[in-house]
Parts: structure tokens; C-alpha cells; sequence
């Protein structure tokens, strides 16, 4: 039993094909990269999973990013590219590429998968996006994956900055300089659905509760608490 209609399922790739500007010559490449391993799984139609197109998306990714920082910011010295780079790869950052693309809504998933919510999911979209990445490189050349991916680099130059300057590492070093010990980072509260989760994090120096923040991961959450304790410190 399939989980949705070959028909429907053609006529979604074509659907984000032509409202994403992709013009694919192979049509299998792009169904490959929207269909995630779950859907593979429960359809005995030979279906191709996105696990391939995604190794080879992240290496393509890798190399784009790293390209695009080395030219954007030309007196920055290597550690910090290696910073911005860092930032602009991780899978929450490829998931909110996906979700400005409208991605989840064209993914082939399984019926478990799409029943908890994986369409909405950080490692579902950011997985799905890398393997659009290696779908566009085989289908086209790296120039066409050039002009589809820089200009929403480009939209994150200034956010990407200042997740660079790295609060909890400016906080650690600010600690240690005082003597104040290490800080601690702790889950204080959780709301929304488990696709769509929002934390909030409080940070402890010297057992004295110095910051909060909150964010859609524990790591983003981690960093608003210790841009907040930097401002009162």
C-alpha cells in the first residue's frame, strides 16, 4: 500500500520544479531528493531514498559556503570563516533554508514519518535541503547550485555575524577571567508540539541565574541566555 499517489507525488516535484525556477532535465533527481527514507521503506516501487544526494549535497554545501564567506568578508582571518561556515551548514540552518523554499510541503514520507510531523522536522528539512543541493550539482553543474544558494547566503550575512561573535564562548572566557566558575546551562521549559519545540534556557554562574533565553533548539536557547547574561554582567 502506498502512502500517496505516484501521480500526486510527480505532479508536487513538478509543481516545486517550475516555482523554484530548477528547470531539471532528469525529473528522478529531484524525486530522489524529496523522498525520504521512511517513504522508501513502505513503497516496494523502487523508489530512490535522498541518503545519497544528501552526502553528496553537504560536500557541494561545504564547498559553496566556504567560497561564498571567503569573497564576502575579505579581511576576516581563517578561524572566524571557519565560524561562519560552521554556522551556515548546521542542520537547524539547512532546515530554515528548506522552510523558506516551502520544502516540507513537497517531501515524500512515510506514514509514521509524516504522522509525527517530520515535513516540519530540523533533521528531516535540512537532510531534504543537502540532498536538493546534490540533485541540482548532478542535474546541472555547481554554477547553477551557485545561483540558487548565494543569494539566500546572502540574506543571512548579518544574523550569521552575530551568531559568530559566539556569546557562550565570550561568556565562558568572561567567567574565567573573574573566577567565577564555569557557567551552567539548564532547560527551564518546553512548549509546542515535538516537531516545532521551543526552549527556554536559563544560565547559572557562580549558582546565581544570570541569563534566559529561549529559541526552537536547546543550543540556540543556550545562546540567548548567555547574550543576556553578558548584557548584566
Amino acid at each position: 500500500m502506498t502512502t500517496t499517489s505516484p501521480k500526486r507525488d510527480i505532479e508536487t516535484a513538478s509543481s516545486l520544479n517550475l516555482r523554484l525556477g530548477l528547470s531539471f532535465s532528469n525529473f528522478a533527481l529531484l524525486t530522489a531528493a524529496l523522498t525520504h527514507r521512511s517513504y522508501a521503506n513502505e513503497n516496494q516501487d523502487g523508489s530512490m531514498d535522498n541518503e545519497r544526494l544528501e552526502f553528496l549535497g553537504d560536500a557541494v554545501l561545504d564547498f559553496i559556503v566556504g567560497e561564498w564567506a571567503y569573497h564576502r568578508f575579505p579581511e576576516m582571518p581563517e578561524g572566524d570563516l571557519t565560524k561562519i561556515r560552521s554556522a551556515l551548514v548546521r542542520n537547524e540552518r539547512l532546515a530554515d533554508f528548506a522552510r523558506e523554499l516551502d520544502l516540507g510541503a513537497a517531501l515524500r514520507l512515510g506514514r509514521g514519518e509524516k504522522s509525527t510531523g517530520g515535513s516540519h522536522r530540523d533533521s528531516v528539512l535540512g537532510s531534504a535541503f543537502e540532498a536538493l543541493i546534490g540533485a541540482i550539482y548532478l542535474d546541472a553543474n555547481i554554477e547553477k547550485v551557485r545561483n540558487f544558494v548565494m543569494p539566500m547566503l546572502d540574506r543571512k550575512r548579518e544574523s550569521v555575524l552575530e551568531e559568530v561573535e559566539d556569546p557562550k564562548s565570550q561568556l565562558q572566557e568572561l567567567t574565567q577571567a573573574q573566577k567565577l566558575g564555569a557557567p551552567r546551562y539548564h532547560v527551564v521549559h518546553t512548549s509546542g508540539p515535538d516537531h516545532a519545540k521551543v526552549y527556554e534556557v536559563e544560565v547559572e554562574i557562580n549558582s546565581k541565574v544570570m541569563g534566559r533565553g529561549g529559541g526552537t533548539s536547546k543550543s540556540a536557547a543556550e545562546r540567548e541566555a548567555a547574550r543576556d547574561a553578558l548584557k548584566k554582567i
